[in-house]
């Protein structure tokens, strides 16, 4: 049961302070996260859809 709420909470955490998280991280190496976390999903949607092509 625990192995199933722990990773919802943590996603839901990371959800509801996306823009605090995002905020440290371009004041800290002045980069915005969400082209590369945008680009990661696209990417790893991408070889999902290709695995299930092929």
């Amino acid at each position: 049961m625990l192995k199933f709420v722990i990773p919802a909470v943590v996603l839901f955490l990371i959800v509801l302070f996306w823009d605090k998280i995002n905020e440290k991280i371009y004041n800290k190496f002045k980069i915005k996260i969400n082209y590369y976390v945008m680009l990661i999903i696209l990417i790893i949607i991408g070889i999902i859809l290709a695995l299930l092509y092929f």
